[in-house]
């Protein structure tokens, strides 16, 4: 149990105690409101790149890639073009849901046996042996040529500029940055490219990357099929196979992104979509539906009581996934048979109101991932719910020499048990924690767009997503304020972490109740982005846990 500090005053003045108190709130944003289109990313380049496409008439899927691009240069641990990407996009003419799987799949030399003699750590592996093939360059592309108004190309341009000219590191991403030193050590090519003069770039210090702006003005030049088939993809696979790692010319070659349906649940007069696996989305879905029939407004919000039936669902829900998610190809249980009212109802009869459960819960490879998620929205009403990743932070480590950028270790998601969908095997995706998430609601007949969110950070994403809307939709927050809230996040067993905000009284009870209370850095608990549409214009908020900036116009 945590104990509060004590301040004994002098001993001339009368014997006083005072108990210091926790921070009460993580809030300093107000919500942002625009009347015309609206952008929100992790960080601010990226924000005005993408509000800069909006206001020179490109749409909402435009602002989305040139946005993704300059992640890919100013928050380079996290995401580039070396990873994956999802996207759920509302089409305001059409008054629907679009939704793009662009996950790579593994290399078809990536053998379950090859792995256990070489002692793969599934959920934490890096280096070439956990690098699939990135398939977000393809999603990009693909996105743009069916919804977009404006090329690649000419969305790579802004990304173009911010690696050749260079920029400020800002401060949150330049301490993530400067923690991955050692990795970042182990490869040269890595060493060169992020670690100029020896060392990560400081909060204020300017950062370029020529290696990527070439690259990218290559592939602005001639095409995705410069990384898939062309030059740097033989190079990536040479280096990759020189590493010890599994891919080859035909997994690039073959690599294309896919059209998907989104899944969705009701919950408290709206709809709430996400995608169906290879990804956790699944997972909040579940989560909601299991909490539907409680009154956790009378709970109280962040209250012991309401804190541990999500706990609680989260366990359920989370071992559902490690048993039944994988590539959509080889599922024994599809998303919405694991969303009937039959086994929401069975679940939920396993959920214990008064004391923690210890139960098989989600392993490492649900609890890491290093992610940016932003959402846009334009003057049309069309709106667009993004992720992109490379994984851990700088993904595998491995940057093939020139390139600029780091390849993913999405592999690292697969499970070595022999007989489940995310079995390892040659071209399979898969398991992601990448999860868009999007809201309708039904409106004189006609469902309509609502809401565009996503949180970022691995395991926490289908907890934090639940938490997020549950802010909004039961105690009744703005949507920055619904961000703002502090945040649990579950991991294994008994282990739970609370944000400082939460007091030594919810801390202490939840002990009673079994949990066992550990620490974590604030880059845990994820960092969220939302653009919420109103009768006339936007409103939307930014984590203050990034360094994100939420902007419109």
């Amino acid at each position: 149990m945590r104990r509060s500090a004590r301040l004994v005053l002098p001993l001339l003045l009368p014997v006083a105690t005072l108990t210091a108190q926790r921070p009460t709130t993580l809030a300093g944003r107000s919500t942002v409101y625009a009347p015309h289109a609206m952008v929100a990313t992790s960080q601010p380049l990226a924000s005005a790149a993408a509000l800069e496409v909006l206001r020179t008439g490109g749409n909402a899927v435009d602002a989305a890639v040139a946005a993704s691009a300059v992640l890919g240069v100013t928050e380079p641990h996290m995401t580039g073009l070396g990873g994956d990407m999802f996207a759920i996009v509302w089409l305001a003419k059409e008054q629907r849901l679009v939704a793009i799987n662009a996950s790579g799949r593994a290399g078809s030399r990536m053998l379950r046996d090859t792995l256990i003699a070489r002692g793969f750590r599934a959920g934490s592996q890096q280096g070439a042996m956990s690098v699939t093939v990135p398939g977000a360059l393809a999603g990009w592309d693909t996105l743009l040529r069916r919804h977009g108004t404006r090329t690649l190309a000419q969305m790579l341009q802004p990304a173009i500029g911010y690696a050749r000219d260079g920029f400020p590191v800002t401060p949150i991403i330049a301490a993530q940055w400067g923690e991955q030193t050692e990795l970042l050590e182990r490869d040269a090519a890595a060493t060169a490219t992020y670690l100029p003069g020896g060392r990560a770039p400081r909060a204020g210090e300017w950062f370029r990357n020529p290696d990527l702006a070439r690259t990218m003005q290559a592939i602005a030049d001639s095409g995705v099929a410069h990384f898939y088939t062309g030059t740097l993809g033989r190079r990536i696979v040479d280096h990759v196979q020189r590493l010890g790692g599994f891919i080859t010319a035909e997994d690039m070659r073959t690599n294309a992104p896919t059209w998907i349906t989104p899944i969705s649940v009701p919950f408290r007069g709206y709809r709430v979509w996400e995608l169906p696996p290879n990804n956790q989305g699944v997972a909040a879905l579940e989560m909601l539906r299991i909490l539907e029939p409680y009154d956790l407004k009378a709970m109280g919000h962040n209250s012991p009581a309401y804190l541990h039936h999500l706990i609680e669902a989260k366990k359920l829900a989370y071992a559902d996934l490690d048993r039944f998610v994988g590539d959509a190809d080889h599922l024994e249980l599809t998303a919405e048979q694991m969303l009937n009212d039959t086994f929401i109802s069975a679940r939920r009869q396993l959920l214990n109101p008064t004391r923690a459960q210890e139960r098989v819960d989600p392993g490492p490879s649900r609890t890491r991932s290093e992610t940016v998620y932003l959402a846009t929205a334009d003057a049309e009403g069309n709106m667009v719910s993004f992720i992109n990743s490379i994984y851990d932070y700088f993904g595998s480590g491995v940057v093939v020499p020139g390139t600029g950028f780091a390849l993913h270790n999405r592999g690292a998601g697969f499970s070595l048990t022999e007989g489940l969908p995310n079995t390892v095997a040659p071209g399979k995706r898969p398991f992601h924690t990448l999860i868009p998430g999007f809201v309708t609601q039904t409106v004189n007949g006609r469902e309509q767009a609502y809401m565009s969110f996503g949180l970022m950070g691995g395991g926490v994403q289908a907890q934090g997503h639940v938490q997020m809307l549950l802010n909004h939709f039961v105690f009744g927050m703005d949507i920055q304020a619904a961000i703002d809230a502090p945040r649990f996040r579950h991991y294994n067993g008994y282990r739970v972490a609370l944000e400082a905000p939460f007091t030594d009284d919810v801390r202490a009870a939840l002990e009673a109740k079994g949990h066992v209370l550990i620490e974590q850095p604030p880059i845990a608990f994820g960092g969220a982005q939302a653009i919420l549409r109103l009768p006339r214009g936007y409103s939307a908020g930014s984590d203050p846990r990034k360094d994100g900036l939420a902007i419109g116009h």
